[in-house]
């Protein structure tokens, strides 16, 4: 799927990589310590066998559950809570609950699709350390208050992190608060504010890479002097208000609207059906790779996107090409037809190429702690 344009006319559709110059920092290798605590989140994960719910909706570890927790998931939770294990395995617990009874993976483009008829919310484009951008624009708001509008900004989110190319966990959030041509106050309510700020601190930790805000009126200023309380101080420290953006986004990604080069055009009709292929295109190439991988809890999301050709599972030893060698199969050796099997399994592993880059809201408590986004 290659991007869009009308003759050389304006972007219509998602851009599918970052620039060539943009690439994610080297993450930092864990400590002895931070290890032993990653190894035992890790082995009380794969002991987990049913979600549980108040809400009728407990039941068995799905596969996509499975999927969903990766090492990198152990790993942000651990780092939110400060490495703290306990209290770790604690969120997770809580995230996976919380995904069931809010219907994460129930949330389809349909239903969302008339909340971003007028895009409202875009994915389009990388920063310059290969995060994908998220666009708001609270200027273009076309509904009233609602549970849906929640779920969209949710659904969005779950979208972007579909999108995210190898080597990267976190995006960058753009906001432009600029008056749109029926909507003058583009402030949220505080209620709902302070709810989109609980589910992303809480069940999308680790997730913020940098939030960059533009046009920010005075009522918006009082909005984020309320809520800035229940916003952990690391996440602060990521929030920059009315800079340069293009110190951040290379100017050939970054909208026109944010002050950048990118001629991007929202036309529903084309965006939207083309956002939702790319990411069920990503999403089944994940899901195929972690099958063939094992199907392991703890799986590296670098496997997954395509970048590493292994993943966690230990690769048995090709056969040797030496009639010599030990072990090696000859005519007059037995060969195990079950061992064969998976010495093919993990060659067919081995050689795949990289992938190609309304139900009311439960009500959610406050997290007694903020923790990172």
């Amino acid at each position: 799927m290659a991007d869009q344009t009308n003759a050389g006319g304006p972007q219509k559709t998602p851009i599918l990589a970052p620039a060539a110059h943009c690439k994610a920092p080297e993450k930092p290798i864990l400590t002895a310590e931070q290890q032993t605590k990653y190894e035992w989140l890790l082995e009380k994960a794969k002991t987990w066998t049913e979600v549980p719910s108040t809400q009728g909706k407990g039941g068995p570890l799905t596969d996509s559950e499975k999927l969903w927790l990766t090492r990198e998931c152990l790993l942000r939770y651990l780092r939110a809570v400060k490495w703290k294990q306990e209290e770790a395995e604690k969120r997770i617990l809580e995230t996976l609950t919380w995904r069931r009874e809010y219907g994460v993976e129930d949330l389809t483009a349909e239903h969302i699709s008339p909340e971003n008829e007028t895009g409202k919310q875009i994915i389009l484009g990388f920063d310059k350390q290969g995060r994908p951008c998220q666009y708001l624009n609270p200027g273009r708001q076309n509904t009233e208050v609602s549970p849906r509008q929640v779920q969209h900004l949710v659904y969005m989110v779950e979208r972007v992190i579909e999108l995210m190319p190898a080597q990267q966990e976190t995006l960058s959030l753009l906001i432009n608060f600029k008056s749109g041509k029926t909507r003058t106050n583009t402030a949220p309510g505080i209620g709902q504010g302070r709810e989109v700020l609980n589910i992303l601190q809480t069940h999308y930790p680790e997730r913020l890479g940098r939030a960059l805000i533009i046009n920010v009126p005075w009522v918006v200023w009082g909005f984020f002097k309320l809520i800035t309380p229940f916003i952990d101080p690391l996440t602060r420290e990521k929030l920059k208000f009315n800079e340069d953006m293009s110190q951040y986004v290379p100017k050939e990604q970054l909208w026109t609207e944010f002050m950048g080069d990118l001629n991007f055009e929202y036309d529903h009709a084309t965006y939207w059906p083309a956002l939702t292929k790319l990411c069920a295109e990503r999403r089944e190439v994940k899901k195929q790779r972690w099958e063939a991988g094992g199907k392991h809890i703890g799986e590296l999301e670098d496997y997954l996107t395509g970048i590493s050709p292994n993943g966690v599972a230990p690769r048995p030893e090709a056969p040797s090409e030496d009639p010599e060698a030990e072990g090696a199969a000859t005519p007059d050796t037995e060969v195990d037809p079950k061992e064969l099997a998976e010495k093919l399994h993990a060659v067919k592993i081995a050689e795949e190429k990289p992938a190609v880059v309304d139900a009311p809201i439960p009500s959610v408590p406050a997290s007694p702690e903020p923790t990172r986004a």
